[in-house]
């Protein structure tokens, strides 16, 4: 079935209510272990259609945030889902106090009950008015942005269709769009301002509700951290700044150098990586997806299979449209036993990037889509972005099928921007920690905390407000995670750090790294993150050395890679 064919139709939420309470009501009542299961199994399907009822209203009202019917749907959503949590806590509380909690852990592990118990320490019914207004404020965030037209050159543009010129060789044209997208964010700031405040004081409200000094506490137990805490993540951020910064600071002046522009770099600069302009792929969207089929073809008879299904299910909507969400995702639609995949190409390598990133994500579903239970199929979101960050790098020796000539040039601002992307993202966290520790900040000072922050992880930047928004060191507000996900964006730095270990392993044998990849893959979530890359033989980013050695290795091999003939 094609996706536009899979129906939808909004549910009853009464009845969903009394079907997840009589689920309950057996669950508690079962007399032995066989008849427990049975309920838990049918919970697992009535789980899953509701999951996939929520996510094709959601990927529908992302490929069109004008469409009035599906944002009636996430509306509805938006207030039912929280609701529906008190219900899915009340089974969850039926599971850990099962006296066949023995006999489920013995089946299906004991992960399923340890999630369990920090699940419960984020949810009370008393935040279900607090949640349902997160939702809406998010939902408002994200068609604020869609809404974007932006004036350039006597055309209008959206933000993911502006992206291109903003990388454009010509200096003056690529300051210019900058400019145009700096002053639309602007101009939008007092919005912004606006909705994040109101996010946060919600936020802080909900964890002092719980029990907790405010937001934090609570962000955590949200995302699923199950085998680290803010004390990891703090050294963490410190390791970055002690090996990472020197590191992504030298590969900028080298930068600059190329460019003939003076260090630190403004934003428009540093957006440039060789003066002849950065690596672009070849031909149209169709072919991008044709070297992406090429790719998983001949990557493994797995990897094949599964990209043949999302091409011929109609199950990656990429093309950048008006109204369209900006950015990019994966999801699952567990009733047909599917990943789906969204992005705005804009003819940057960051197509690119799409097919091998989100489908690195749709590719581990695809692989771990019939676990059960169905928690199972992914790991929590450091694990999950392993696989993601992990696959660009697989499709090195493919590259030429993407860019052509421009092939040698990608390889370089792959290595590097994962280099460099890791004190950007470790900063997004950083700022996050610093806002909710300090929930009664104005947005001012928000800004003001970036930018200060901005000296620390990216030195190499030049605030000196000639492009608005981004130079007055305001451009965090165009990170959507920071609004919408809150706490995710050191998943994808801890990931970079391990994928950059299957890169490193690559350049010996590309064998033994493709074992080592399914190795981490075929586990899906049935472990906690570092356990996962404990059985794959992998070094958790936790580990000080192993951040140290990577980081080495890349750089090593990127001053000696040879950029002989590329401007």
């Amino acid at each position: 079935m094609k996706f536009s064919e899979m129906p939808y139709e909004r549910p009853e939420l009464a009845q969903v209510k009394e079907e997840l309470a009589e689920l309950t009501r057996q669950l508690t009542s079962a007399p032995d272990y066989e008849t427990a299961k049975a309920v838990f199994l049918r919970k697992e399907q009535t789980q899953k259609h509701i999951s996939t009822l929520v996510n094709l209203a959601n990927i529908r009202h992302s490929i069109d945030t004008r469409d009035a019917f599906y944002d009636g749907e996430m509306k509805f959503w938006n207030a039912a889902l929280p609701e529906l949590q008190e219900y899915q806590q009340q089974w969850t509380m039926a599971m850990l106090q099962s006296p066949f909690r023995a006999d489920f852990s013995a089946e299906y592990g004991d992960l399923m009950f340890v999630n369990a118990e920090i699940a419960l320490k984020a949810f009370s019914p008393a935040i279900i008015p607090q949640m349902q207004q997160e939702n809406d404020l998010a939902q408002e965030y994200e068609k604020l942005l869609a809404s974007a037209q932006i004036p350039f050159e006597g055309k209008t543009y959206t933000l993911s269709q502006l992206t291109p010129f903003k990388s454009d060789p010509d200096d003056v044209r690529r300051l210019a769009a900058w400019k145009a997208e700096g002053q639309w964010y602007k101009d939008n700031q007092p919005k912004m301002d606006e909705i994040y405040d109101k996010l946060v004081h919600l936020r802080d409200e909900m964890g002092k509700k719980l029990g907790y000094d405010g937001y934090t506490t609570l962000g955590y137990y949200n995302m699923g951290r199950n085998c680290y805490d803010r004390g990891d993540v703090e050294k963490f951020r410190a390791a970055v700044v002690k090996y990472l910064v020197p590191v992504a600071d030298s590969i900028y002046r080298r930068q600059a150098e190329r460019l003939g522009v003076r260090y630190p770099l403004s934003f428009a600069d540093a957006a440039l990586e060789f003066r002849s302009g950065n690596p672009r792929p070849c031909g149209t969207p169709d072919d991008v997806l044709a070297a992406g089929k090429k790719f998983y073809n001949e990557l493994s008879a797995e990897t094949g299979e599964f990209f043949n299904t999302m091409l011929d299910m109609e199950l990656l909507d990429v093309l950048s449209t008006e109204g369209k969400e900006a950015g990019g995702y994966c999801t699952s639609l567990a009733d047909y036993g599917v990943p789906f995949i969204f992005a705005n190409f804009n003819g940057t390598q960051h197509d690119v990037e799409v097919v091998t990133h989100e489908a690195g994500h749709a590719f581990a579903a695809w692989t771990n889509r019939d676990r059960i239970p169905a928690q199972y199929i992914w790991p929590s979101m450091e694990g999950c972005e392993v696989h993601s960050m992990s696959m660009e790098f697989m499709a090195w020796p493919w590259e030429e099928e993407f860019f052509g000539s421009d092939a040698r040039k990608f390889r370089y601002s792959h290595l590097a921007s994962a280099l460099t992307f890791i004190p950007y993202g470790t900063m997004v966290d950083h700022f996050q920690h610093e806002v909710y520790d300090h929930p009664e900040m104005t947005p001012a000072e928000r800004h003001a905390v970036w930018k200060r922050l901005l000296g620390v992880y990216m030195p190499w930047m030049r605030l000196d407000g000639d492009i608005p928004f981004y130079s007055e060191g305001e451009g965090w507000q165009r990170q959507h995670h920071i609004y919408s996900s809150p706490f995710y964006y050191i998943d994808y730095c801890l990931a970079q750090t391990v994928s950059l270990q299957f890169w490193a392993l690559g350049q010996v044998s590309r064998e033994q790294t493709w074992a080592k990849y399914m190795a981490y893959t075929r586990q899906g979530g049935s472990e906690t993150f570092t356990k996962l890359l404990a059985n794959a033989g992998l070094d958790s980013p936790f580990d000080e050395r192993c951040l140290q050695g990577v980081s080495r290795a890349a750089m090593d091999w990127l001053e000696k890679y040879d950029l002989t003939g590329i401007g």
